[in-house]
């Protein structure tokens, strides 16, 4: 196994239905998380609001 390089510190909220707020360390804002049209649809609901999901964030990580 290779040497840890770095641990991100986040503290993740629920807010309403799929929402929620990342607070990640080093970060001013909150990220916040929900579902987008393509989840939504497979899903068969409607968000109030969209955002990405966590999905979204972790195959653009492995990706970069």
């Amino acid at each position: 196994m290779g040497e840890l390089i770095h641990t991100c510190k986040i503290k993740i909220i629920r807010d309403k239905g799929p929402v929620r707020r990342a607070f990640i360390e080093h970060f001013k804002e909150p990220v916040f998380y929900g579902i987008h049209t393509a989840i939504a649809d497979f899903y068969g609901v409607q968000p109030e609001e969209e955002y990405p999901a966590t999905l979204d964030h972790m195959i653009s990580a492995i990706g970069a």
